[in-house]
């Protein structure tokens, strides 16, 4: 589930003001509102008139109320390899999870692979049914849950982790586009990778299915035997790991470029197959240097991908 980070990101908060024990509500330096509570930080960024961007935000809130409670009580069985016949969890959030990975069984994933995508799916749907907006972004950490309306559009920086003031690309995205979901996972995120990706980047249908798919193609783009891939069991970096005693990435030494296309080609299969069951729209692979892109010009339409200076 390790996440590299789309482009928003909250900076220059104000103090922020008690909600609920444990939860906090700042602006940022664009004046978004920031929701956090123990690992969660959601950004909104909302578009549309005034009154129902307040209206947006005070759902938003009450939403975010007990989110986390809910995980942390559900946590020992999402933290558990998906299984068909398995059990079903009972939050809201949790069973987003659930779902999102449900259609990968065949990998090893747990529902925690979709974490940061199903709160930010949740806090979406709470806000589009009951505020008028044209624009809902609900950015956790990275992982994006999207709705457009309109002639609105959402551009995003894709990542490849390299120390530029440039992106890899940037995607513009359309109401028509089918895209509400947007996920980054690769072995420099705050969670951990079973494999050796800069950034993974995956347009979906839901944030959730974004963040699952995400985090099986980085863990694809690999060199198993690799000497110069050093890998420590999760558990003794996280304790509380959902990946056990399975070795994740830690530092991947300068690959040469056949060596980085072999590992890219493994991701790229994944992706492929990923792709082909409607799990995910595109995906934007990158390993030290190299970009790989699957399934963009189908699922965008009109939207386009290039190079940028970031501002």
């Amino acid at each position: 589930m390790g996440r590299a980070r789309a482009r928003a990101k909250a900076v220059g908060t104000r103090p922020a003001a008690p909600l609920w024990p444990g939860a906090t509500a700042a602006r940022d330096a664009a004046g978004r509102l920031v929701l956090s509570q123990g690992p969660i930080e959601l950004i909104l960024d909302l578009g549309g008139a005034a009154d129902e961007i307040a209206r947006a935000e005070a759902v938003a809130q009450k939403a975010f109320s007990g989110v986390l409670e809910e995980l942390v009580s559900e946590l020992s069985l999402l933290r558990r390899p998906i299984a068909s016949g398995g059990k079903e969890p009972n939050g809201p959030v949790a069973r987003r999870m659930a779902r999102a990975v449900a259609p990968h069984a065949n990998w090893y994933i747990t529902p925690m692979a979709a974490v940061a995508g199903a709160v930010a799916d949740h806090i979406l749907e709470a806000i589009s049914g009951r505020c008028a907006l044209e624009r809902i972004a609900i950015n956790n950490g990275g992982d994006i849950a999207l709705r457009l309306v309109g002639d609105a559009r959402y551009r995003i920086g894709i990542s490849d982790y390299r120390q530029t003031a440039r992106f890899a690309g940037i995607v513009s995205i359309g109401a028509r586009d089918g895209i509400g979901g947007i996920a980054t996972s690769g072995c420099h995120g705050r969670s951990h990778s079973l494999g050796i990706a800069d950034a993974v980047t995956v347009l979906a249908r839901c944030a959730a299915d974004a963040d699952a798919a995400a985090t099986l193609i980085a863990n694809a783009v690999d060199l198993p035997d690799s000497p110069k891939i050093r890998r420590r069991p999760a558990r003794e970096l996280s304790p509380d790991s959902d990946l056990g005693n399975r070795l994740v990435t830690v530092d991947v030494a300068a690959l040469d470029p056949d060596e980085t296309e072999r590992a890219l080609d493994a991701g790229v299969r994944r992706a492929g197959q990923i792709v082909a069951t409607g799990a995910a729209r595109a995906a934007f692979l990158s390993l030290q240097g190299s970009i790989r892109t699957v399934g963009a010009g189908d699922a965008l339409g009109s939207a386009t991908a290039g190079r940028e200076e970031e501002n």
